[in-house]
């Protein structure tokens, strides 16, 4: 038997609708936090070499446009 519980809506949805929804809320939320520590590595990071310089500024700049597309 399956019980139904009410969403922030108040509409009627299963349990199993209620854990799928939970579940890819926490996957977006360690999607994000995975994202944001690798902006803050890429932040922390030092160099003169321009090559090294370059490729950092990509990918943070790969790392943000993700972060940005999911909010």
């Amino acid at each position: 038997m399956e019980v139904a519980v009410t969403d922030s809506s108040n509409r009627m949805v299963t349990e199993e609708e209620r854990r799928g929804a939970e579940l890819q809320r926490t996957t977006r939320e360690r999607q994000l936090q995975a994202l944001n520590l690798q902006r803050e590595n890429i932040l922390s990071q030092r160099t003169s070499n321009p090559g090294r310089r370059s490729a950092l500024e990509a990918a943070l700049t790969h790392i943000e446009n993700q972060i940005q597309a999911m909010g």
